[in-house]
């Protein structure tokens, strides 16, 4: 039996998460499936990495391309495939044998105001239709989710599974008091902090958050607390910049961009109170990330986060500020609470286990080949 892997994203933020451990677990799990995984030429090594039963093809055309349309189609044909895993909603509607795909979320068609263009928008809807109408089964990583694919595309429930994401094993692991310092040196971490760590796309809704710290610094017992936001591509998102010098914020807000695995760990623990506002997530993994590290969350109540967070989380309204503000106060004034708030999140996050959730991805391939 023969089953492949389109592991283009490897490295990609979320996406790259879920296929990293996808693949970890299966060499763990699974010693004699043959596995073939659709990549690029930096990621050929790959499978060494991973066992004797798995093996790397090389795939030139990028994700969300019309190339690959036609590309991994022919890819499966040459390598014989028995079953193809999609871990992202692009499934070439070509694909010669059965699929199975992962769709982390429908953010494309709740906010297609973020695309670039409509046919940005038009592209994201005809991939969905043709992978909720074509694969065998569609996974996706929340009930919020599952509700979403299921609002917007006429498939027989039974044919969605909800597998939820989990913790990567680098942020069990406590970084040593030495690591701690350096980051806390490098960094000048003199000064209680909040952090947000993530994408800074717009439904991330950091302007609301930068507001919401306005509102924060008006107690003055909480003028020397300073906001962190972590995020690629900062760059492109110039109204966050505005929102900050618009309060006058500049010299409390910092913006670190790309942090290796290691710092963010370490930033994670050094935080006083980690702030997660998003209108929209599939999953959600930076709250959980921060549970897992002993940081007390704030994050919305809206889509996955109150599926993810339980009970152990402050939840807000993210569309008001205020209320984030009043939620950020709180944890940073009553110690009880922190303490209360770090106890639950521990314990929340180790419900969450990539071992058992690759271990039904599994069986859900081993029912769709006996299909």
């Amino acid at each position: 039996m023969r089953i492949a892997i389109d592991a283009r994203k490897l490295h990609d933020y979320g996406i790259g998460t879920y296929v990293r451990n996808l693949l970890r677990q299966l060499a763990r799990q699974d010693k004699t499936t043959e596995y073939v995984l659709i990549c690029r030429e930096i990621d050929l090594d790959l499978a060494s990495e991973l066992g004797p039963n798995f093996r790397t093809v090389k795939e030139k055309a990028g994700a969300y391309s019309i190339r690959e349309q036609l590309a991994v189609p022919l890819d499966l044909r040459r390598e014989r495939a028995a079953l193809f895993h999609a871990p992202h909603y692009v499934l070439p509607p070509l694909t010669p044998c059965r699929s199975v795909v992962t769709i982390h979320d429908c953010i494309h068609l709740r906010f297609p105001q973020y695309l670039p263009s409509r046919i940005g928008y038009a592209y994201a809807r005809a991939s969905l239709w043709t992978a909720t109408h074509r694969a065998a089964r569609v996974i996706t990583v929340s009930e919020a989710s599952k509700r979403d694919i299921l609002r917007y595309f006429r498939v027989p429930e039974s044919r969605i599974d909800v597998i939820y994401n989990a913790i990567d094993d680098r942020f069990w692991e406590a970084p040593t008091p030495d690591a701690m310092e350096r980051v806390r040196q490098r960094y000048q971490l003199t000064a209680p902090f909040i952090l947000y760590a993530g994408n800074i796309k717009p439904h991330k809704n950091l302007e609301r958050l930068i507001e919401a710290f306005h509102l924060l610094r008006q107690d003055e017992s909480l003028r020397d607390v300073q906001l962190l936001i972590i995020g690629d591509e900062i760059s492109k998102y110039q109204m966050l910049r505005r929102a900050v010098h618009r309060h006058q914020l500049h010299k409390h807000v910092r913006f670190f961009g790309f942090v290796t695995d290691e710092t963010l760990a370490a930033l994670y623990r050094l935080a006083d109170v980690f702030v997660f506002p998003s209108l929209y997530e599939g999953f959600g993994l930076p709250p959980l990330e921060a549970m897992a590290s002993g940081t007390p969350v704030v994050t919305s109540n809206v889509s996955s986060l109150p599926e993810v967070v339980g009970d152990a989380a402050l939840m807000i309204d993210p569309y008001e500020p205020q209320a984030i503000a009043d939620a950020i106060r709180r944890v940073l004034v009553e110690p009880e609470l922190r303490a209360t708030l770090r106890t639950r999140g521990l314990a929340r996050a180790r419900e969450f286990s990539w071992e058992r959730s690759i271990r039904r991805v599994r069986q859900i391939y081993d029912e769709v080949l006996a299909d």
